[in-house]
């Protein structure tokens, strides 16, 4: 048994001590009566008057891709030309045919916009590059790149996509959507060491940031490679893995469902993209964007997710649908609707679908989340990296964005992510975003931006803890610091509720526990 005692127990909690045996916690109180439940071999742990927490879970994630990330340039830069010079000098590094590969730019934040494969071949030194923009939705390239992947003046747009051209008709270097895979499939991928490799350094980093559990939404490699890690003992990180829409067929003939578990291993839903993102300005929208003739692109509408929902719900699938212009949303909550009568009609048992981050809402449809038992999946840290942006090309729509107190009062449930490596998977930056609506800096002013929509410090924390716990009647038992539940838990080294909550962002974990072991001390 271990007892931690002389502490404070969650939030707004007067109990002091907690008693773990095994991986559940079995009993919270006061020191007294948590310590009479002393045996011999107990290990004891003065708290200090810290603070314990349980366990907090990414919502929306993507394991793989983050773990590759944490090697790639950074392109997160207030300017072009530092990206550039990142960009100069990686090539630096790296043998003559390898691939330099970045992510994190966003051309509103650049004063002359996009960049071009010449820029890009200027400072390449001969290599091919692919950068992802900061949404994951959009990539630049250099001429070499285009080359390889023979895109010219005649290559047509894929389905879904789009190249880039300039005035005289050559690609500039820029994709959009699914023209981005154009590239993105010549680029030699990591070993299957390699992958195992990054996954556990990425799985190191999660556990210092406080998180227990995440929801990946990557192919279903990463399913391949977290499996081989469950089966060789290193596995620490509690893991719904999302299914990919092209493995459906795959998920539906070996009778895989959402909630269905094996270890730390849990089947999640179905993910299907409705549109694009906000930064490109490809988020599917019901009047155009401010300043341009431009609705973004719609890539799903409400009759065709009601056809693949009437398949998935028959197999006891959630579909988790990305939606983040308003039109997008309109169209996924037309295609819940439609799939909910479906499954009155047919009997069939309530699933917890999602909708994956919905950023802008009309406001007819801020009500119908609760009334249709749909859970919304949002990422907090996206309102205050995008609200520049949202301004900029939303107007006055963005009342109705990142709208988490509107939508808690309806009665939604919200759970909370960081879509990694779009942003950092840090929860305590999301905690801070949901709470003040303002950067780590300060900006946009004291009061946060749209700071209607600002929650409080307990509904965020139940955004990162007991709302995705209860997800498909979750058998963990994750999120509580209660009796019976699996004791995966934190401790903190200050008080959340006594410090000043601009300074949430720099809480940093003490300790991990995860399933009752200790898995991290700083």
């Amino acid at each position: 048994m271990q007892i931690l005692f002389n502490g404070k127990i969650g939030l707004h909690s007067h109990q002091t001590a907690i008693a773990v045996e095994g991986n559940q916690i079995v009993a919270v109180g006061s020191d007294p009566e948590i310590l009479t439940l002393e045996k011999p071999g107990s290990q004891k742990t003065n708290l200090a008057g810290k603070s314990v927490w349980p366990g907090l879970i990414d919502s929306h994630l993507h394991l793989e891709l983050y773990s590759q990330f944490l090697e790639l340039v950074d392109c997160d830069t207030a300017t072009k030309e530092e990206c550039l010079k990142r960009v100069e000098q990686k090539a630096l590094h790296l043998s003559d045919s390898s691939w330099i590969l970045g992510s994190g730019w966003n051309q509103n934040n650049w004063q002359n916009g996009f960049g071009t494969a010449y820029e890009l071949d200027a400072y390449a030194n001969n290599h091919p590059v692919f950068l992802y923009d900061k949404s994951l939705h959009t990539a630049w390239v250099n001429s070499i790149a285009l080359k390889i992947c023979n895109i010219d003046q005649t290559t047509p747009d894929p389905v879904g996509g789009m190249i880039q051209h300039d005035a005289k008709g050559n690609p500039t270097g820029i994709l959009f959507e699914n023209a981005v895979a154009l590239v993105q499939s010549h680029i030699p991928g990591p070993t299957p060491q390699q992958k195992k490799d990054s996954i556990l350094i990425a799985q190191d980093r999660l556990i210092r940031y406080g998180l227990t559990g995440v929801t990946d939404f990557d192919p279903l490699s990463c399913f391949e490679t977290i499996s081989n890690l469950q089966s060789n003992g290193l596995l620490k990180l509690r893991v719904t893995k999302g299914i990919p829409f092209d493995h459906f067929d795959w998920a539906v003939d070996r009778q895989i469902y959402t909630g269905m578990t094996e270890g730390l291993i849990r089947w999640g839903a179905l993910k299907l993209f409705a549109d694009g993102a906000l930064g490109p300005q490809t988020a599917a929208m019901i009047s155009p964007y401010a300043g341009k003739n431009n609705y973004g692109k719609l890539q799903l509408t409400a009759d065709e997710i009601f056809e693949i929902g009437k398949k998935a719900a028959r197999h006891r699938i959630a579909l988790a649908i990305h939606a983040i212009g308003d039109r997008a949303t309109h169209e996924v909550i037309k295609g819940f609707t439609k799939l909910r009568v479906f499954e009155n009609k047919n009997s069939l048992p309530h699933i917890d679908h999602r909708v994956e981050h919905l950023q802008l809402l009309d406001p007819e449809d801020l009500k119908k989340c609760n009334e249709l038992g749909v859970i919304a999946s949002m990422q907090p840290v996206h309102a205050t990296s995008d609200m520049f942006t949202a301004d900029k090309y939303w107007g006055e729509r963005v009342k109705y964005a990142y709208a988490y107190n509107s939508l808690l009062k309806l009665g939604t449930t919200i759970i909370m992510g960081s879509d990694a490596p779009v942003e950092s998977p840090n929860p305590f930056l999301g905690i801070h975003a949901a709470v003040t609506r303002r950067r780590c800096d300060g900006t946009p002013s004291l009061s946060g931006w749209q700071p209607q929509e600002k929650i409080t410090l307990s509904q965020a924390l139940a955004g990162y803890s007991t709302n995705p716990s209860l997800l498909d009647h979750d058998s963990y038992r994750q999120g509580r610091l209660q009796p019976g539940q699996i004791a995966d838990l934190l401790i903190l080294p200050v008080d959340p509720e006594k410090i000043d909550e601009q300074e949430l962002f720099t809480i940093e974990p003490e300790s991990v526990m995860i399933n009752g072991d200790w898995v991290f001390r700083r």
